[in-house]
Parts: structure tokens; sequence; C-alpha cells
């Protein structure tokens, strides 16, 4: 998927995300851009930067599904962290590292999952050997014991031995308790006081009881760990970082605000102001190794209601060069929303009851009459955007869900009854408590 083009890419996008055009065709250009720069002359790949991009509109319009969405296609590290959170009690600067830090644990965990797939098969075979270890005993024929191996494995793989109990050697290891108090973070000095300790305490094992099937999955979980070189993992989880990772920023509006010279105000400059580094292009010391920022991609989010983007430090709105405005959604887009996208949310619901026996059938009529009543709600209160739909299909399928067990059959939803469902939270008294 990382050789799509911008056009492809939105379409891509399309499946899962109604409208936002401009923002769909910002963000491929970006991740098309990381493709085309892998393929540059390497004295000009250093040089080359990412065009990080501010996405502004109000909440539930899409911005952070464009964004995880994005990462998906580009199968790259993605994370997601709201700016807000800087500015709590106890905030420290060096607080802000650990979204560099989270970003290179969950590329590590992305590319040890893709090397356990490769070598599962072979673990696998291992772990029937061992199996075949703890059925068979040793001996002293070597013939007969062959031949007795065979046929256990034959068993084995028929599943004819699942059911059989076992004892099988598990290792432990004893760690003791440490209670460590520091003004500096563990990971920040690269200090991994849990490895550092397995590897001088000794080992011990005990014998466990099992059956044949959850031995096979313990010992081939076993097998998969030893199998996989982690020196491998974590330097190709540190090129994906550094090279393809996606770092979502949400709420940069919260932290916008430079006039005043007390209250919130000092802290908000002061997370920018940390932010700056990660953003402009530094080094991570982290428990894998140092992680350059340099050309990670950075997705600003936020609604901009009271604050804009000039608002922040000239030096922070340097580095975010690419804006776009997300459009509020109409009636016509809650519509699309509950019937376009590829996992669309009537298509889920549907889905839900099918396992309980029930064809659930939404007519046309209904759609629209939904799609009326959430954005009555949105106009009405807080606009929560495409997620007030929970909200609204929640309550008109609660008392066919709840039953669902014990109903089957087609159940047909028309507009007469999501009126009759709905009808009392149009009332503005009745508004407030089914807000999200």
């Amino acid at each position: 998927m990382n050789d799509l083009t911008p056009k492809q890419i939105v379409a891509e996008l399309d499946k899962y995300i109604v409208g936002q055009d401009k923002a769909k065709k910002a963000v491929a250009i970006a991740l098309r851009n990381r493709w085309r720069r892998q393929r540059v002359a390497e004295d000009m790949r250093e040089d080359i930067y990412p065009k990080n991009i501010i996405l502004i509109g109000p909440t539930g319009v899409g911005k952070t599904e464009i964004a995880r969405r994005l990462a998906r296609l580009a199968d790259a590290p993605f994370i997601k962290v709201e700016a807000s959170k800087f500015t709590e009690v106890g905030y420290v600067g060096r607080d802000v590292e650990s979204i560099i830090r989270d970003l290179m644990r969950i590329a590590v965990q992305m590319v040890q999952r893709e090397e356990s797939e490769k070598v599962k098969a072979k673990a696998r075979d291992i772990a029937q050997e061992r199996v075949l270890d703890y059925l068979l005993p040793v001996q002293k024929d070597a013939q007969v014991h062959a031949d007795s191996r065979e046929k256990l494995r034959t068993m084995l793989k028929e599943g004819l031995l699942n059911d059989r109990i076992i004892e099988v050697e598990a290792r432990e290891t004893s760690m003791p308790t440490i209670e460590i108090f520091s003004g500096q973070g563990l990971e920040e000095m690269g200090i991994d006081f849990k490895e550092m300790f397995s590897s001088f305490l000794p080992k011990k094992t005990r014998r466990r009881k099992m059956s044949v099937k959850d031995a096979l999955e313990f010992l081939a979980s076993r097998e998969v760990s030893r199998l996989i070189d982690m020196d491998k993992v974590t330097e190709e989880a540190r090129r994906r970082v550094e090279n393809t990772g996606i770092v979502f920023v949400d709420e940069l509006d919260k932290i916008a605000g430079r006039e005043s010279a007390h209250g919130p105000d000092v802290s908000r400059e002061g997370v920018q102001r940390d932010l700056l580094p990660i953003v402009e292009g530094t080094t991570v010391n982290t428990k894998f190794g140092p992680v350059r920022t340099d050309h990670i991609l950075f997705i600003g989010s936020g609604a901009f209601h009271v604050s804009k983007p000039s608002d922040l430090i000239p030096e922070l709105q340097g580095r975010f060069p690419i804006r776009e405005e997300l459009n509020p959604l109409t009636r016509e887009d809650f519509v699309r929303i509950l019937v376009e996208p590829k996992n669309a949310l009537i298509k889920q619901y549907q889905a839900l009851l099918a396992t309980e026996g029930i064809d659930l059938r939404v007519r046309d009529d209904a759609i629209q009459e939904i799609a009326r009543i959430a954005q009555y709600i949105n106009d009405h209160t807080e606009n929560i955007g495409a997620r007030r739909l929970h909200t609204v299909l929640e309550k008109l399928l609660e008392d066919i869900s709840y039953e669902g067990a014990d109903l089957s059959g087609t159940i047909e939803i028309n507009a007469d009854y999501v009126n009759e469902r709905l009808g009392p939270i149009m009332q503005k008294e009745d508004l407030s408590r089914y807000i999200l």
C-alpha cells in the first residue's frame, strides 16, 4: 500500500470518511511525498522534510479518522496524543518526549507481530516436537521409538491428542520489588531495570499440567520469541519511526495563546516550546536507542473556535505550513455516513443483530429522519458532529438490542418508528439527557 498515488489514497479514504475532500487531498500528497523522498538521491534526502499539517474543524467531522486511516494505508507507526494533557498539574517539559518513546514502542510491537507471522509455522513445528518429547518416553529400541513417534505425530496433527494432559516445563524468573523515586524518567536514561535484573537473576523452572492443545500454543509462543532477532526488530522499528512515523496532536488549539504572562497561558506557551524541538527535529533517547524526529510527519488538529492558528508561537507555526479547514457536517452528510462507508453505522447494527437471527432493515425514510434528528440535536445542544449518530441510533435500537435474544426474523424500521422512539428527546428540556 506504500506506493499508492494521491488519487488512490483519497479513494481509499473515501471508503471510510464522508466528504472533507480538501483535507484528504492534503494528507494524500503528504503521504505520497514520503514515498517520493525515499527515491531521491541520498545527499538530497536528508534535506527534504515533511510538510506538517493542521486540520481545523469542530469535533466529530473526521480529523482523527483521516489521520488514523492514513497511517493504516502507509502501514506506518501511528500515535494520537492530546496536547492539552501537557498543561495538567505536574507537567514537566521532558514529558513531551514520551510521545516519541510511545511511538517507538508501538513500532517495535508492529514489527514484532510481522516477524512472529514469518516464524509461526517453524515455531509450531518445533512445539510439536517438544510435545512429542513429553508424550513419548525414551525407549531403548530406537526403531520402535521412531515408529511410535511417527504415529503420535500423525495423531497430534489430526487433533486426536488435544485433550490429553501433559506436564510442561515452564521457566520463571522471580523479580524483586524495587521502588525508585527519581526526578528523571528511567526511560530517558535508557535504563530498563526489568531487563537488567532478568539477565543475571537465576531462572527457575516448574512443571505445569495442561492439555496438549494448550501446550502447543504455549510452546509455540515461546519458540516464536526465541526465533525472532530482537536487534533486527528494533532496528527496523527505528527506521520506520524515523522515516514513516505519524504523530497526531489533537486539541492543538488548547495550547494556543501567547498574550497573557500569567495563569494557564504560561503553561500553554511552555508546552508549545517543548513541542517545538520534536517537531523541528531532535534526537530522543528511548530504551530502544536514540530516535531522530526530523522526518516524522506531525498532524495537528483543533476546533480553533476561541483561538486561531496564528495564536501559536511563530516558530511552531512555521513547522505546520499546511492548514486545511474541515467543513461542518450537514444533514446530507449524516445520511451518507449512515449508509455509505465500508463499515457504516447501519451496517454495524445489522451485523450485530444478525448474530441473534434478526434481519434488521432500515428504510430510506427512517435514515432521513435519523439524520434530521441528529442534526436538530447538534444545532440545539453541543455540536459533536457524527458522534451524535451513535447516541441517536443507540436510543433508537435500545429495545431491539435488549430483547434481541428473544426475537427473530425480519424487523423493519420506518420513519414512524423513529419518531415514536426519538420524539421525546426532540423536546429541549430532554436534550441534555442524551449529550454524548
